[in-house]
């Protein structure tokens, strides 16, 4: 089958045999990409309270993945070497985005409560580690994937932050936050493949998000139907 989809293809676009592995690579990097960001809503959504144990497919999908497409740590963003390069770029931007999000803070009147995330050493490690595990997906897998289908970092950079603001959803806090800082932190990583720095940005942003909006709006930061499920005994 596939050699008879090698020839209908040289036949209708008239392209040659030698360029069809990489045109079909970049297809199937594109397909795999938005097929991971559906089953991750899928189990936001659904298979989190049907299928518990279905968490279990994202590191094998991700392991699987990387083997195929002969990741190494210098692609995925897993290195030291460029480490301070990396971090002062990061650090501009994050700085900037921190700056604008105490400017709100302070206008919404946030002074009278702590940013707990931030100052509990427990709470903060354990939202870092969440980050990491956000920055592998979203930059190590999908950004990777879509650089690779797209070749260019701004396009890239859009539909992989697209696709990690609406897993954000309806949260009106986090949607329109993680679709400028989701473009912000793939673009960093376009121009320097690292996810440490970007790692503990995002954790520092995210404690300092969820002092400056009331919790009212971000309802403690959750998504999905846990949104609309917070303050219920039940969840």
């Amino acid at each position: 089958m596939l050699q008879v989809g090698i020839v209908v293809t040289i036949v209708s676009r008239r392209v040659e045999p030698r360029m069809l592995p990489k045109e079909m690579l970049r297809i199937f990097s594109l397909i795999e990409g938005f097929a991971f960001s559906v089953f991750i809503a899928w189990f936001i959504w659904r298979l989190q309270f049907s299928h518990p144990n279905s968490w279990i497919v994202f590191p094998l999908w991700l392991v699987i993945s990387f083997i195929i497409h002969r990741d190494t740590p210098k692609t995925l963003g897993w290195r030291a070497d460029n480490l301070r390069a990396a971090a002062r770029q990061a650090g501009i931007v994050f700085g900037v985005c921190i700056v604008g999000l105490c400017a709100v803070g302070l206008y919404l009147g946030a002074l009278h409560r702590l940013p707990a995330h931030l100052l509990d050493a427990h709470r903060f490690f354990g939202y870092f580690s969440f980050c990491l595990l956000q920055q592998i997906a979203l930059n190590s897998y999908l950004m990777d994937r879509f650089l690779y289908a797209v070749e260019r970092p701004s396009l890239a950079a859009l539909f992989a932050s697209t696709i990690f603001a609406l897993l954000h959803w309806p949260n009106p806090v986090l949607v329109p936050l993680t679709l400028v800082g989701g473009f912000a932190m793939c673009w960093l990583f376009a121009r320097e493949r690292n996810i440490l720095p970007l790692t503990l940005g995002q954790a520092v942003l995210g404690g300092v998000a969820w002092w400056a909006f009331p919790i009212a709006w971000h309802h403690s930061m959750r998504v999905g139907p846990g949104y609309y499920a917070f303050g219920n005994h039940l969840w």
